[in-house]
């Protein structure tokens, strides 16, 4: 028997600001309640990738991006409704500070009716932690807040002034001792990718069980009240049906290539594509397909690998000069031009079927959601990136900045390529992201 509603325990993980400790917080909780028999369910506010890596791992299960301007009301609302189905506990981590984008990780919350808890790295500050929180819980009526985790506490005395001065209906859900063995390691974009420090994560996540345990603060450590998840009225774009029957795409997959939303994987199938993975580090074959993907990664960690698999790269200069679609997002941008310029300053020949030169450049970037302006159709998207493209041709379009009216990242065409540094999100356009794929416009 079919139901429109689900009910599940739900928590989610928001802090006044970045780096407060919400992905430590939410993998140590994720692994807890794994290791107690439950399953557990994680989401992602925003369209990170790393994150959901690391918290794939501690929970043992997928991890989904959530993002209502990037994948629409519809998609959340289902992803969490099919959860809820399975789960015996859901948690979703926040991006940013609770109120920071827009939407934020409180629209995102107050809109699906989840409880919050705040984190809050409390060094150097006690009754002032209480303040902010108690600020954060009041400043919009339509969120629901659980409580407070106070992380990187000093001492018990310390939790007390905090758990003092808190009102009662804002409780000290735990606090957490300051704890080296529980840092998740991080690179120049943020966390290091999951499969590259499997052994290290779960080190981590051990310390992170164990670090949970310690406190005298219990409540964080039973499954919270449960909650309705309903099902959407329509189902997100169902009537495009199957153009990519009979269609296979090759997708670039190794740890030079590795940004790959599980959700694009999906609207690949539901469209009818046949989806085939390949390295092109250490392949020397590409597999028949009718269309590829180079997504986004590290090409900078990897260029010299990459320069000196001539094999693979005559073949994708086979592939593009035939006129087959080809799809590159970011770090398959900067694979797809002439050079690229490491961190440590090494140049390094590359596919060349793009004029320009890619370089990394240190701390400076560029990020933000975008529209990919196609010919196609409009697909949503994001830009996260510290390198820079140069002596480029002219672009066949740029993306639309969320809130900006500058013009955003250049989209470059030629033949059956679409190259960019926007990651798009293909469930927010399936006819377009069809399209793309056929190497058909209007």
């Amino acid at each position: 028997m079919t139901t429109n509603v689900a009910y599940c325990p739900a928590l989610f993980l928001t802090a006044p600001a970045s780096n407060q400790g919400k992905t430590t917080i939410t993998a140590a909780l994720a692994r807890y309640f794994t290791e107690q028999g439950k399953v557990v369910r994680v989401f992602k506010t925003g369209p990170d990738y790393l994150d959901p890596q690391i918290l794939a791992q501690a929970s043992k299960q997928p991890v989904e991006q959530l993002d209502i301007w990037m994948a629409g009301d519809e998609y959340c609302q289902k992803m969490l409704f099919d959860a809820a189905q399975e789960a015996d506990l859901i948690l979703v981590e926040g991006a940013m500070g609770m109120f920071d984008g827009e939407p934020s990780s409180a629209d995102l919350a107050a809109r699906f009716k989840i409880p919050v808890a705040i984190v809050m790295d409390v060094q150097g500050m006690a009754q002032t932690a209480a303040a902010v929180a108690t600020g954060l819980a009041n400043f919009r009526d339509d969120v629901i807040v659980a409580g407070l985790i106070a992380n990187r506490c000093g001492s018990e005395r310390h939790a007390q002034l905090i758990r003092d001065a808190l009102p009662k209906n804002l409780p000290l859900l735990i606090s957490l001792k300051r704890n080296d063995e529980v840092t998740l390691p991080e690179r120049h974009l943020g966390l290091v990718q999951a499969s590259e420090v499997g052994d290290e994560l779960e080190a981590c996540f051990s310390a992170a069980v164990r670090w949970l345990s310690e406190t005298e603060d219990t409540s964080l450590l039973t499954l919270p009240e449960p909650i309705a998840f309903y099902a959407p009225e329509v189902a997100p774009q169902a009537d495009v049906g199957t153009p990519l029957q009979g269609k296979t795409i090759a997708v670039a997959k190794d740890e030079a290539f590795s940004f790959i939303y599980d959700a694009n994987l999906r609207v690949l199938q539901a469209l009818g594509a046949q989806v085939t993975f390949f390295s092109p580090l250490r392949d020397r074959l590409l597999p028949p397909a009718d269309a590829l993907w180079l997504p986004g990664g590290y090409p900078e960690l990897h260029a010299q690998k990459l320069s000196e698999n001539r094999v693979m790269s005559d073949q994708i200069q086979t592939f593009f000069a035939a006129n087959k679609p080809i799809l590159a997002e970011c770090g398959g941008l900067l694979y797809c031009l002439e050079t690229l310029t490491d961190l440590e300053h090494n140049t390094y020949p590359m596919l060349g079927l793009i004029q320009g030169d890619g370089a990394m450049r240190g701390k400076r970037g560029c990020q933000g959601m975008q529209t990919a302006a196609l010919p196609e159709g409009d697909i949503r998207a994001h830009a996260h990136h510290r390198s820079l493209s140069e002596n480029t041709p002219e672009p066949l379009s740029h993306g639309r900045r969320q809130r900006h009216p500058a013009p955003g990242e250049p989209i470059f065409r030629d033949k059956g390529l679409t190259a960019s540094y926007l990651h798009l999100f293909f469930a927010s356009n399936f006819a377009a992201t069809a399209a793309l794929f056929l190497g058909e416009s209007e």
